[in-house]
């Protein structure tokens, strides 16, 4: 009785997964949108913080967009995957900017490797999905089929 509980919780294995993978797909979609009809800027980097544990390895950065009308917002916590967060190690950097959009403020130098890595993430979980799926819905058939002989 207690495995076909655990049997059916463990749909919420590829439902997590669907679930993921259709936020990676809107993220890129952002960031993408973001690099097409953003303004370019230009913004000061308050902050750099990166992190080097062997379990947690990312950049994170604090930003001043300085937009071309001369106002300026604040950006805290940009978090970026720690193989492409090197490469934004300065004082200033160009940004585009789309305000109101879920992704505000893309970085340009790495905005295309941001967008792949966005993809990569999408199709991984995706794959998950697909396997997960696979495991579960075959695991629960098997335990119908042996309930009903």
């Amino acid at each position: 009785m207690i495995v076909k509980k655990v049997a059916r919780w463990a749909w919420l294995i590829p439902a997590i997964l669907v679930a993921l993978s259709a936020h990676q797909a809107y993220t890129a979609i952002q960031l993408q949108k973001t690099m097409d009809e953003g303004i370019s800027t230009w913004a000061e980097v308050t902050r750099y913080d990166r992190s080097d544990r062997k379990d947690v390895t990312h950049v994170e950065l604090d930003l001043i967009v300085h937009l071309p009308d001369g106002t300026e917002f604040e950006r805290k916590n940009l978090t970026l995957p720690y193989s492409i967060g090197h490469r934004v190690q300065a004082d200033t950097l160009q940004v585009k900017v789309l305000q109101g959009a879920a992704q505000e403020v893309v970085i340009e130098q790495i905005s295309s490797t941001h967008v792949r890595i966005a993809w990569s993430n999408f199709v991984m979980s995706f794959i998950g999905f697909l396997m997960a799926f696979g495991l579960v819905f075959g695991w629960n058939r098997m335990l119908k089929r042996s309930e009903s002989a």
